[in-house]
């Protein structure tokens, strides 16, 4: 029998506030563990929440971006269960009124696009952390995290392969950040997805029961956790085996997901209003607000930029697929209408200084400013672009400015008829072999000639210049 695969994920996105959601402790992470917590982290008596109205903020331009419906009347329940990185005994989270709700996303599938709904997207507090120390006894619990904001975003099960969810993934990811709402960061648990599926048998049209996936922390991890489990319970499905409902870990050593725990249902959280939170009202002037911080989307970006400034989807999609880098690139475009230009030095050279140096596009050394003097600099026939490529690294690296370094090192470049003309003599009476068989109809010799006068002056001449006066001399 051949089975479809039904997915949907949730992710829990951290969202980017200085404080945490219910009071005002820090949310830097790699501190000291229990450095950034207080009462109220520590689920003491007697301490009560105060909502962070940052948090609610960045998840209305979230939910705005997403398409989503906000609501006006927010209520916050308690999700209680116990365990040991949760001291409440409890967590604060939204249940029958979350913040966000019917919204939709499209993602790239193939030669077109497909449309993911979102069911839902609330706010909750995060847990903390249980550390488990290899050769003792027990483990111990880190509650900086405790109380951190988080925005669930839980998809309808409208995805079918891994493929798929890591395009979701990526997309939805590249959205928050865009944002500004989530750093994305997978390794530091700021951006975590569980993915939940089942199989039904092809053309079915009731689900199958779901496994939630958990410890994945790569785009890479969520392809193979996925394709692992559609062919163990293909196999389990084949053999009249039964799946069960549970939480499966993904075991990056074996390259298998393992039991966890059974997957528990909404009852057994038994949710209930919190009572030392009053509900939400959301005003709705507040709300439009809100949407005017909505910045323009990657993929709309990236439409534009191949209609306006005549750019490939591909060059498209790698400048927009950052904010910082778009807003870099676009500077650029304004200083020096040469688009196609500016691409390729983003791209290139500036890219592989910004990887090498582990730095973001908005903390570039080189500003846009910059990187478009040295342009000019080529435009004009200052330097060459193998000049500009050379002293690029020590732009970026030096804070001095294209016209320093190029004042500096004497690299000007030389247009000059008179002084190339001296030079090319010199290169032709020293080449008359190459000489002559120009003459004899070998065009390809006039490249040896032109690289010949460029050597001997130092990389300085022009090389336009040159071959022009060189087809002159050589007639």
């Amino acid at each position: 029998m051949t089975y479809e695969a039904v997915i949907g994920v949730e992710v829990h996105a951290q969202l980017r506030t200085k404080s945490k959601l219910f009071c005002g402790c820090g949310t830097v992470f790699g501190l000291a563990a229990n450095s950034q917590t207080c009462p109220l982290c520590l689920g003491l008596p007697g301490s009560l929440p105060v909502l962070n109205r940052a948090a609610v903020e960045m998840a209305v331009r979230a939910g705005l971006a997403l398409n989503c419906t906000i609501a006006v009347n927010n209520i916050f329940a308690r999700k209680n269960y116990f365990y040991p990185d949760l001291p409440k005994g409890y967590q604060i989270s939204q249940y029958e009124a979350p913040i966000c709700e019917h919204g939709w996303i499209e993602i790239a599938v193939g030669e077109g696009t497909q449309r993911v709904r979102i069911r839902r997207a609330h706010l909750e507090e995060d847990a903390g952390k249980s550390v488990h120390v290899a050769g003792t006894n027990g483990s111990r619990v880190d509650l900086n995290r405790a109380g951190t904001p988080l925005l669930e975003i839980v998809t309808e099960p409208d995805l079918r392969s891994a493929d798929q969810v890591v395009a979701y993934l990526k997309g939805l990811r590249d959205v928050l950040m865009y944002l500004e709402v989530c750093d994305g960061n997978m390794d530091e648990g700021s951006f975590r997805c569980e993915p939940n599926l089942s199989l039904r048998p092809l053309g079915q049209k009731e689900f199958g029961t779901k496994v939630e996936l958990k410890n994945i922390n790569s785009f890479k991890f969520v392809k193979d956790a996925i394709d692992y489990e559609i062919k163990r319970q293909t196999k389990v499905l084949s053999e009249g085996g039964k799946i069960n409902q549970e939480t499966r870990l993904w075991n990056l050593d074996r390259g298998e997901t393992a039991v966890m725990r059974s997957k528990e249902d909404a009852h057994d959280y038994r949710y209930f209003p919190d009572p030392d939170l009053v509900p939400l009202k959301l005003d709705q002037e507040w709300i439009e607000g809100c949407r005017k911080q909505v910045a323009e989307l990657p993929a709309v970006r990236m439409r534009r930029f191949v209609s306006e400034f005549g750019l490939s989807e591909y060059d498209a999609g790698v400048l927009t697929a950052s904010r910082a880098m778009a807003d870099y690139y676009e500077t650029c475009v304004g200083l020096f209408n040469q688009p196609k230009i500016v691409s390729n030095w983003v791209m290139g050279e500036l890219t592989r200084e910004l990887n090498r140096s582990g730095t973001d596009a908005s903390a570039s050394p080189v500003s846009p400013e910059q990187l478009v003097s040295l342009l000019q600099l080529v435009e004009q026939g200052t330097i060459s672009l193998k000049v500009a490529r050379e002293i690029f690294p020590e732009v970026y690296s030096s804070g001095k400015t294209p016209e320093q370094i190029v004042q500096e090192k004497g690299l000007i470049q030389v247009s000059d008829e008179g002084a190339l003309d001296q030079v090319i003599g010199d290169v032709l009476a020293k080449n008359l072999t190459q000489v002559a068989q120009f003459k004899e109809g070998k065009q390809q010799v006039l490249g040896f000639l032109v690289g010949q006068v460029m050597k001997a002056s130092g990389g300085k001449a022009n090389p336009g210049k040159v071959n022009e006066l060189l087809k002159k001399r050589l007639g």
